[in-house]
């Protein structure tokens, strides 16, 4: 029997499959798609903080990042730049394949091609079932499986509240352009879209929606291909549920629930890889302490939810009231806030104050909303 069972092969469950298996525990990993970080749903986007704390992001590095131009509905424009860099562009399928290998490295078992689909709470044990009706037990189990595992919600522990759709293509460029990003509802109701160039002569365009992201995409890369700034308009559309707030309860007796699974992302951006490898460390605290003590009980495993709680709760509170109040601006409103912070200087204050991080919304957001007071 394993120690821990893991469901998902991504950053967050690899992560601590590595750092269990690297403390003799014994480890298996279940990952539903034959090849691991495949299809790529994210624009591997990663603050410099994020980079800094987990050292293991060697190889798959692609640029950096110390600038963004934001537009309004009517393109007027906001450059953001500070001279150090601020993040950095990640292939994500190398990046994710490499942090399975260096679990598998430490002796944690992979199994890709592998669904799960049930999972059950037995009194000295973990059981999972998968497609192919293969079954396997452990100690303990952990659901890093993404955000459109119904396995959470199986176990009673409920399920997202709120949650967008995106939907991004890897297009073809000339030359070479900066991070952009445009806050225009005709383009992403009640979002953003985004421009990322990451290798030469190549970019991502994707955007967020609550209805049709794969039309309002479509639109956008046509109007991108007018203006000359892609090729074609043609591209492989790719699409991942975002959590925008996280689940109610994200542990029971022997179970953890992390990343994207648990809603542990930034409502504001949509991006989850910092929040989930910090969530994944907690998790793995957690779990140590489990098998090392032979104690399995829930009241122990809330400790895991209390820790994430205390390190990402406020962040991601105070993220969901930023993307509501934006959901409810008009264009109108929106162009008007662009010319607000251009003329006020609010942008450059912001740029100026260490309030103002890539992972770390809440202060910016609060002393933003001061700027543009009466």
């Amino acid at each position: 029997m394993y120690d821990t069972i893991i469901v998902g092969a991504g950053p967050t469950g690899s992560y601590i499959a590595h750092r269990l298996a690297s403390l003799g525990h014994k480890v298996v990993v279940f990952e539903e798609h034959e090849r691991i970080g495949e299809p790529v749903q994210c624009t591997g986007i990663v603050g410099a903080e994020c980079l800094e704390h987990f050292p293991l992001f060697d190889g798959t590095v692609l640029g950096e990042v110390s600038s963004a131009r934001l537009f309004s509905p009517s393109r007027k424009e906001i450059r953001l730049w500070r001279e150090s860099v601020q993040a950095y562009i990640v292939d994500r399928a190398a990046f994710d394949r490499s942090l399975a290998e260096k679990a598998q490295e430490q002796g944690a078992h992979y199994l890709p091609g592998s669904r799960v689909k049930d999972i059950a709470l037995l009194n000295d044990r973990v059981m999972v079932e998968t497609d192919g009706q293969e079954t396997c037990e452990a100690k303990t189990a952990v659901i890093a499986s993404g955000f459109d595992s119904r396995i959470p919600q199986k176990l009673g522990l409920g399920r997202v509240g709120d949650l967008v759709i995106g939907a991004q293509a890897e297009v073809s460029i000339d030359g070479h352009s900066e991070l952009e990003v445009y806050f225009d509802h005709g383009v992403a109701p009640g979002f953003f879209a985004w421009f990322v160039p990451t290798v030469p002569k190549r970019a991502l365009v994707g955007l967020f929606s609550r209805r049709k992201p794969g039309r309002h995409l479509r639109m956008l890369l046509a109007t991108l291909f007018q203006q000359g700034r892609i090729a074609s308009p043609e591209a492989k559309i790719t699409y991942r549920g975002i959590p925008l707030k996280p689940l109610p309860k994200t542990y029971r007796e022997r179970v953890i629930v992390v990343g994207d699974a648990a809603g542990q992302v930034k409502p504001t951006t949509g991006g989850g890889v910092y929040y989930g490898l910090l969530c994944a460390e907690m998790a793995t605290d957690t779990l140590q302490q489990a098998l090392a003590t032979d104690t399995f009980s829930e009241k122990l495993f809330s400790g895991y939810q209390e820790a994430w709680q205390e390190k990402i709760g406020w962040e991601l509170r105070i993220g969901y009231f930023a993307r509501c109040l934006y959901e409810r601006l008009t264009d109108r409103q929106i162009d008007y806030l662009f010319h607000l912070t251009a003329s006020k200087g609010i942008h450059e204050s912001l740029l100026q104050s260490p309030d103002l991080s890539f992972d770390w919304h809440g202060k910016a957001i609060l002393k933003g909303l001061k700027y543009l007071g009466p």
